[in-house]
């Protein structure tokens, strides 16, 4: 198996508001890449390696704790907030659990905003000082990101910049702390790998990822790469409410994490993924700008952000047909 370097973007050639030719050109690298591959590596992103540092640590202490301790937070249905554990979740068309177990943290509550209703609060492990403040304090810096990227892909889809501020401004986006246990004899179902064949649900997804190897994506040509990055990236990368909203001119890319070889199957891994959404009553349809007599319509039936999500979650074994993301029938 080969290995692909992300193409990794500086993204201070995009914040140089007096040098359109290099913003630009910043703009063209980010939809050659989400074209091509899906992927692409920000640097320069200003988010301080003290703050990536804190919710590492945070949440590390947090699934250290005992199950017993852990299960007091599993509390949701589809893993809305707090904790997921182990052997939960599956890829979508694949049975065999996911070897991990994880933690959401969701937008807080405003007092007084209508789309409170909409998801439940979040929930904090008392055992673990300051685990609100690192994974809080996370979610925000990744989510001002996300937005700069945004603004990158609305240009190049000839849209108004700033197009997708209002679309995602009190979105039901997520942090997820997520925790690979050391590979052992008989875990998970036979064939179960840390997380199986996928492609994100959402519109971006943005990973402050871990050191160790097992990311790989699905090539064009079919063949399986494993991704490698430089220190101090971010990894941001096109979800499937992207692909559909740009009538698959932009790829949500497959990808998964495998079961590495030793030392690194002996040993745990943790990522954190921001998983940026849209407004949930926001309308998925084809942009116009997308459909060309050479790229018809591939998605004719409009679906709202939170229906597309809902259905996505029955596929992953973290809702039941009937049930709404807060566990209540329908």
């Amino acid at each position: 198996m080969s290995n692909v370097l992300v193409p990794i973007l500086d993204i201070r050639r995009f914040d140089r508001l007096g040098d359109p030719r290099e913003r630009d050109a910043f703009v063209r690298d980010v939809h050659a890449a989400y074209r091509e591959i899906g992927f692409i590596g920000v640097t320069r992103h200003d988010i301080p390696q003290g703050l990536i540092d804190g919710a590492y640590a945070a949440v590390k202490a947090f699934f250290a704790l005992p199950t017993e301790t852990k299960m007091q937070y599993c509390v949701g249905k589809g893993g809305a907030r707090g904790y997921t554990p182990f052997g939960v979740e599956h890829a979508k068309d694949i049975p065999q659990v996911d070897l991990k177990e994880f933690w959401h943290v969701g937008r807080e509550h405003v007092a007084g905003a209508a789309w409170t209703k909409d998801y439940p609060p979040n929930i904090w492990p008392t055992e673990i000082p300051g685990f609100r403040e690192a994974t809080w304090g996370l979610y925000q810096a990744l989510e001002d990101l996300g937005n700069r990227v945004l603004r990158a892909v609305a240009l190049g889809l000839g849209l108004e910049e700033r197009y997708f501020e209002d679309k995602t401004d009190h979105a039901n986006s997520i942090l997820r702390p997520i925790h690979y246990p050391p590979i052992q004899e008989g875990m998970g179902d036979p064939g179960s790998v840390r997380s199986g064949q996928h492609e994100d649900i959402n519109l971006i997804t943005l990973l402050v990822g871990s050191g160790e190897p097992g990311l790989e994506v699905l090539s064009r040509s079919g063949e399986w790469v494993g991704v490698t990055t430089i220190p101090e990236t971010i990894v941001v990368n096109v979800g499937d409410m992207l692909q559909r909203l740009t009538n698959n001119v932009l790829r949500s890319t497959t990808h998964r994490v495998v079961n590495p070889p030793a030392p690194y199957c002996h040993q745990p891994r943790y990522s954190i993924p921001f998983f940026l959404h849209p407004n949930s009553e926001f309308m998925i349809e084809s942009l116009p700008t997308c459909v060309t007599p050479e790229n018809p319509n591939h998605y004719p039936e409009p679906i709202t952000a939170d229906g597309y999500l809902t259905q996505r979650l029955i596929e992953i074994g973290l809702l039941k047909a009937g049930e709404d993301k807060q566990g209540r029938a329908y």
